[in-house]
């Protein structure tokens, strides 16, 4: 994963998980709004199945904020615009 350095918001999901595509637009318009600043990505949880056991993952989706390789702050369900960006912001003062 690309997450040892900088600041990542890890998105994990599943094709078949209808809130997950939900999130999907709001990752999309988070990525665009950071830009050079922070990482956005996503994880399939039905094809990395050890990486989600190992982080405890039980609910999808699930978005996980690292800052340089550890975890910073979870959110589990689809979250708002505002909520990833103020979390995100707060993580780069």
């Amino acid at each position: 994963m690309a997450i040892e350095n900088g600041l990542t918001l890890m998105d994990f999901n599943a094709p078949w998980c209808a809130p997950c595509r939900t999130q999907e637009p709001i990752l999309e318009e988070i990525s665009a709004q950071f830009e050079g600043k922070a990482l956005v990505a996503a994880m399939n949880v039905d094809e990395n199945q050890n990486v989600a056991a190992s982080l405890g993952i039980q609910g999808i989706p699930t978005l996980i904020i690292f800052k340089s390789n550890k975890e910073i702050q979870r959110f589990v369900g689809v979250q708002s615009h505002g909520d990833l960006s103020d979390a995100l912001n707060k993580l780069m003062e």
